[in-house]
C-alpha cells in the first residue's frame, strides 16, 4: 500500500475549539500510540485490532468497517504485517492509506516458509521507528496542513525520545555477556532489535501468521537451547506460551517472561506504549541473560 494524496480536512486557520477532529484509524495499537505522540490532540486516533488482539490474522468486523467509514486516514505497517488490511481498505472505500513502512529496506526472514520475506516487526528498533514518524508526520501534513507544524514540531520531540531510548538499550544491553547472547522467543518478532544490539535469535517460528509448531520446530529449538546453554526462554502477550514452556522444560531452561509486540498493554500493564514496550522487553532480557541487578 502505498501513500495517495489526502483530502485536507481543515482550512488554513487552526481548526476551533470544539470542532470535529478527522479519524485517523490504525491497524493496532502500537502504530496508535506512534499516531497519538504525532498528533497531539488534532486528529482522533483509534486502532481497529483492539489491546492484545493477534494482528497478523486479524478478521475485521462489520463494526470495524463501519468504522472505517467514517475515518480520514488508515495507517497501517506493511511490509506482510496485516494480511488483511489490503482487503479492508478496499472495503471502506476511498479512504487514504499510509504504510508506514514504506521507503524501508527491511530485514529479511531467514529460515522455514517464510525464508526471503520481509520480517514485518521493524517497529520494534528505536532507529527504524523514527522512519515511521516522518512518515506519520508527512501524512497528517497532508490531511490537515493547518496542523503541519504542529506534526513537525511533535515528531521531532518523539524522534528524540526514541534516539535517546536506542541509546539507552544499546547500554544496557551491552552487559549481556558474549556466552548468553541468544534470545529465544515463540515468534521471529526480534529480528530488528537482535541486530541493532548484537544478539543472535532464536524462535518456534518465524512470523505468527504462521504459528503451526511442528515437532521439528520444537525439537529444532529444543537442541539450540541445550547446545548453547540458554537460561531462559520467552514468548509474546498474543500468543498462547504452552509451547514455549515446553521448550523451557524439555531443555532445562526456565520461562522468562512475556514480551509485548504486536499489541501494548492496558493503561496499568507494563508496555502502555511502544516506548514502555521497548524497555520492559530488553528488562526482561536483562533480568534473563544479563547482570544480577539489571539496570530498570
Amino acid at each position: 500500500m502505498l501513500l495517495v494524496g489526502c483530502r485536507a480536512h481543515a482550512p488554513s486557520a487552526p481548526r476551533p475549539s470544539g470542532a470535529q477532529r478527522p479519524v485517523v484509524l490504525t491497524t493496532f495499537t502500537v502504530l496508535a500510540d506512534m499516531a497519538r505522540q504525532v498528533a497531539g490532540d488534532r486528529l482522533e486516533v483509534r486502532s481497529i485490532t483492539r489491546l492484545g488482539a493477534e494482528v497478523h490474522g486479524y478478521e475485521p468486523t462489520p463494526s470495524d468497517l463501519e468504522a472505517a467509514q467514517g475515518a480520514s486516514l488508515i495507517v497501517a505497517n506493511g511490509l506482510g504485517l496485516e494480511r488483511w488490511a489490503q482487503r479492508f481498505v478496499a472495503s471502506a472505500g476511498a479512504v487514504p492509506t499510509v504504510t508506514l513502512s514504506a521507503g524501508m529496506t527491511p530485514l529479511l526472514i531467514e529460515a522455514d516458509a517464510a525464508a526471503g520475506q520481509p520480517n514485518p516487526h521493524a517497529w520494534m528498533s528505536p532507529q527504524r521507528a523514527q522512519h515511521y514518524v516522518d512518515r506519520l508526520a508527512q501524512a497528517f501534513s497532508r490531511l490537515d496542513p493547518a496542523g503541519a507544524a504542529t506534526y513537525s514540531r511533535n515528531g521531532s520531540r518523539y524522534k528524540q525520545q526514541l534516539a535517546a531510548l536506542d541509546q539507552e538499550l544499546r547500554r544496557s544491553l551491552a552487559a549481556v555477556p558474549a556466552g548468553q547472547r541468544l534470545l529465544v522467543s515463540c515468534e521471529g518478532a526480534f529480528s530488528y532489535l537482535a541486530h541493532d544490539y548484537g544478539l543472535d535469535e532464536a524462535y518456534l517460528w518465524p512470523v505468527n501468521a504462521e504459528s503451526q509448531i511442528t515437532p521439528r520446530r520444537m525439537a529444532g529449538l529444543i537442541d539450540t537451547v541445550k547446545r548453547r546453554k540458554v537460561p531462559v526462554v520467552f514468548c509474546e502477550s498474543t500468543v498462547s506460551d504452552e509451547a514455549q514452556r515446553e521448550v523451557a522444560r524439555a531443555s532445562g531452561a526456565r520461562f522468562g517472561g512475556t514480551f509485548y509486540v504486536d499489541s501494548l498493554s492496558g493503561p496499568s500493564g507494563p508496555a502502555p506504549s511502544l516506548l514502555a514496550l521497548l524497555r520492559h522487553n530488553v528488562h526482561l532480557i536483562l533480568q534473563g541473560l544479563g547482570p544480577a541487578d539489571p539496570p530498570r
